[in-house]
C-alpha cells in the first residue's frame, strides 16, 4: 500500500503568474504556497508560466508534482492541465474537463440544476448575438447581478437595478468575454465553503464574509479589511449541514478533485443559493481555504501537504476536518 508522500523526497513546482488578468493575485497565492510547502520540508521551485523558459524548467526538470495557484484564464479553466497530462506531470486541484466546466459559470450552474443543487435563476448572453433586455429582466427581476461567465475574482461583476445600468453593464462584461451571466440578485448573507478530497471529498467550516463594500467585489476579496471573514461561521448546525452537503454535492457533480470553493448567498428564512465553485482556491494571507483549514486545525504546510498527497492520489492521514 502507498504511504503519505515524505517532503523531503518530494520535488515541487509551484506553477503561479501566468498572463490572465488575476496574475498578481496568482503570484501572491503562489508566494503563500511555496512558503508553506518549504516549511513543511519539500523542495519548492516557483515557476512562472508566462515565461517561456520556465515553461522549458518544468518539461525538462525532474520534478514529482506540480502545486497551481494559477487563477482564472489559461491556468484555472484546463489549459495548464492540459499541458501537465501531456508531458505527465501529476499537479494539484482538477482535471482539464472539471477545470474548464468549474470556470464557465454558466455551464456551472447548469451542471448544479442537473444534480439538485440550488442556484440563481439566470440568462447568458453571447458577444455578437442579439437579446432582448425586457424578456431578461422579466425572466430574472430587475435587481440583476451582471458577471464574465470565465472570469474569476469578481473580474467583470456588476450589480445593477435600473435597465439602463444592466445594458451598461452588458455591454462592459462583453468586452471583457464572449459570454455574460445576467443572474437574479439575491439578498441575503454570503459564505463560501472549501471541500477537500479525492473519491471521499469532505467539507471544511463554513465560513461567513462580510464584504465591506455593498457586496464581495475585487477589493472585498484582496485589499487588508476589505472583508471580514467568520470561521466557522456564527450559524447553526442544520445551516452549517446544509452548507457542507451542498459544496460536497457541487464538488462532485463537477467532478472536482483535490479542492475546491463553492460560494453561497443564503437568504433571510434559510434558503441556500450556490454561485459558483473554484477549482484553485487563493493561497494569499487573506484567502479562504486556509481559513477554513486553520479553524478545521490544519495548519497552513499541512493544508499543502494534504493537496500535494491528494495530487499524488496517495492516503491522508486520519484527521477530523469539520
Amino acid at each position: 500500500m502507498a504511504l503519505p508522500v515524505i517532503p523531503e523526497k518530494c520535488s515541487v513546482a509551484v506553477i503561479a503568474g501566468g498572463k490572465s488578468g488575476e496574475r498578481e493575485i496568482s503570484l501572491k497565492s503562489g508566494e503563500g504556497a511555496s512558503g508553506a510547502l518549504r516549511e513543511a520540508g519539500f523542495n519548492v521551485t516557483v515557476l512562472d508560466p508566462a515565461r517561456k523558459e520556465d515553461l522549458v524548467t518544468l518539461v525538462e526538470q525532474p520534478f514529482d508534482v506540480a502545486f497551481l495557484c494559477l487563477h482564472g484564464k489559461g491556468g484555472e479553466d484546463g489549459v495548464m492541465q492540459g499541458f501537465l497530462e501531456a508531458i505527465g506531470l501529476p499537479y494539484t486541484g482538477s482535471g482539464v474537463w472539471a477545470s474548464a466546466l468549474a470556470m464557465d459559470k454558466a455551464k456551472t450552474k447548469r451542471v448544479y440544476g442537473r444534480h439538485g443543487v440550488p442556484t440563481p435563476p439566470s440568462v447568458t448572453i453571447y458577444r455578437g448575438k442579439p437579446y432582448d433586455l425586457d424578456a431578461i429582466l422579466e425572466e430574472v427581476g430587475p435587481d440583476c447581478v451582471v458577471k464574465v461567465t470565465n472570469e474569476g475574482s469578481t473580474l467583470g461583476l456588476f450589480m445593477t437595478h435600473t435597465p439602463d445600468y444592466t445594458e451598461a453593464a452588458i455591454q462592459e462584461a462583453l468586452a471583457l468575454g464572449n459570454s455574460v451571466l445576467v443572474e437574479k440578485f439575491i439578498a441575503g448573507n454570503e459564505y463560501t465553503v472549501a471541500v477537500v478530497g479525492n473519491e471521499h471529498p469532505h467539507a471544511l467550516p463554513v465560513i461567513q464574509i462580510i464584504p465591506q463594500n455593498d457586496f464581495y467585489d475585487f477589493e472585498s476579496k484582496y485589499a487588508p479589511g476589505g472583508s471580514t471573514h467568520l470561521c466557522p461561521a456564527p450559524i447553526d448546525e442544520t445551516l452549517t449541514m446544509k452548507l457542507q452537503s451542498l459544496a460536497e454535492a457541487a464538488h462532485e457533480c463537477l467532478e472536482c478533485r483535490g479542492m475546491s470553493r463553492t460560494d453561497f448567498i443564503v437568504e433571510e428564512d434559510g434558503t441556500a443559493w450556490a454561485l459558483e465553485t473554484n477549482t484553485i482556491p487563493g493561497m494569499t494571507g487573506t484567502s479562504l481555504l486556509p481559513d477554513a483549514a486553520r479553524a478545521a486545525g490544519i495548519t497552513f504546510p499541512e493544508l499543502c501537504t494534504k493537496l500535494v498527497n491528494y495530487a499524488l492520489d496517495l492516503p491522508q492521514e486520519r484527521q477530523t476536518d469539520r
